[in-house]
């Protein structure tokens, strides 16, 4: 039931691009916890990599660890995992292969931590260094593919990938068309424009998006703007014309206000303006402050429950734990890998070892946090599904109300899709 999200796992690399215009094994031996008193005692020691100062802002990618670190906060004063504390050990990577194998190399090699968490990288090139050294690593966003190709590396989202050091099935990833049908279904869209920059990497990413969308039988209307002298109100004014349904995007945060700014000026209304996870905050009165109309258009669909979701207990616990802070989908979803951690290192009780965790996490029963993620389980299939049945948590801003859930409960909203294949 995992929700697979091809294109959006390639937004980060078109944000860099645009924005920018060696470990050794630790042996098991040395996390096996026996029953003396002192390791009893002794706190365990988590790592969370993050791309704090990348080239893409420096909070685009902070909140997986920000809810993280709360729901360990939580979890010490309730009393630890089976009574241990919990140390979590930060890394900066920049954004940059460099920086990522750096901080893979501190916390596993000179910090000892027992696994990693939450974790968030532009560009995970330590995950095979991590992967080699048998660190489990729980709950990570897949930007990239390193959550479908290594072993030892369990993504906030599943996978049916053999993960045997390829991306996916032969170098090929694979994602459904759910979203494309959830607004063709409910919403009854059937035009739908996809914006991108006369750029490699945004163009690649909106011709997957289009893919997807001609599956599901919509007439796609392509725009693009020249990335470093824009002409939004011309592609605004098209869009109007052609009166699209939906618009989807590979632009930047700046570029896509913008590109509402000139819908807003031009009168173009469409039945939603679709944003990913990533933007999923509450930023957005900010972020489209000039755009009324087209802000209260935004339309968002994840794999987990809407942060401001306050009549789900879990959700309100969350929120208590990171009140008066900024508030996202992300630091939700990193408080649930935080969980998931959680969850196994207490059912390994006094004998916590990284072969019992990954025991918990690559069972086959799916995990949900409690009700926060829709249904993650890892599989090894030996051959890619042609469909699958696949659920989606869908949000609607609205001023006033914020992120206001438009399918509930998310379990139920699901769809039996293709899977499209792809190159990461």
């Amino acid at each position: 039931m995992r929700r697979h999200r091809a294109a959006e796992r390639a937004l980060a690399a078109v944000l860099l691009l645009l924005s920018a215009a060696c470990g050794s094994r630790l042996p098991e031996r040395d996390f096996e916890q026996g029953p003396s008193p002192t390791a009893a005692t002794a706190p365990i020691r988590i790592g969370i990599i993050t791309s704090v100062t990348s080239p893409v802002g420096g909070s685009a990618f902070t909140g997986t660890r920000d809810g993280a670190q709360a729901y360990f906060r939580k979890a010490d004063a309730e009393g630890g995992i089976a009574g241990r504390p919990v140390t979590v050990l930060t890394c900066d990577d920049g954004g940059s292969p460099l920086g990522n194998t750096e901080c893979v190399h501190q916390l596993l090699d000179e910090k000892k931590v027992f696994a990693l968490v939450a974790t968030t990288a532009l560009d995970y090139a330590g995950a095979p260094l991590v992967s080699r050294a048998a660190v489990p690593d729980i709950g990570g966003q897949p930007i990239g593919p390193a959550y479908d190709t290594y072993p030892h590396l369990y993504g906030i989202y599943g996978s049916q990938a053999p993960r045997t050091g390829t991306p996916g099935w032969h170098g090929e990833l694979y994602g459904g068309t759910e979203v494309y049908r959830y607004f063709r279904l409910t919403q009854g869209a059937r035009t739908a424009a996809v914006v991108s920059y006369n750029q490699a990497s945004s163009a690649a990413y909106a011709r997957l998006i289009a893919q997807g969308l001609r599956k599901e039988g919509y007439e796609v209307v392509p725009e693009q703007v020249d990335f470093a002298l824009p002409n939004f109100r011309a592609v605004a004014a098209d869009l109007r014309d052609q009166h699209a349904d939906l618009v989807f995007d590979a632009l930047d945060t700046h570029g896509n206000a913008r590109l509402c700014e000139a819908m807003d000026a031009v009168g173009a209304t469409v039945t939603a303006k679709v944003t990913n996870v990533q933007n999923w905050t509450d930023s957005v009165p900010q972020d489209y402050k000039k755009s009324p109309r087209c802000r209260n258009a935004l339309w968002v669909t994840g794999s987990s429950r809407n942060y401001d979701d306050t009549t789900d207990p879990q959700v309100r616990a969350f929120r208590a734990a990171l009140r008066g802070k900024p508030l996202s989908q992300w630091q939700l979803e990193g408080w649930a890998a935080a969980m998931w951690f959680t969850d196994a290192a207490r059912s390994c009780a006094a004998h916590l070892t990284r072969a019992c965790v990954e025991g918990y996490v690559g069972r086959p029963q799916p995990y949900t946090a409690r009700g926060l993620l829709l249904p993650v389980v890892y599989e090894n299939l030996p051959q890619p599904p042609a469909t699958r049945r696949t659920c989606l948590s869908v949000a609607r801003w609205k001023d006033g109300a914020g992120w206001v859930t438009q399918s509930a409960p998310m379990t139920s909203n699901c769809f039996t899709v293709p899977q499209l294949p792809y190159r990461p």
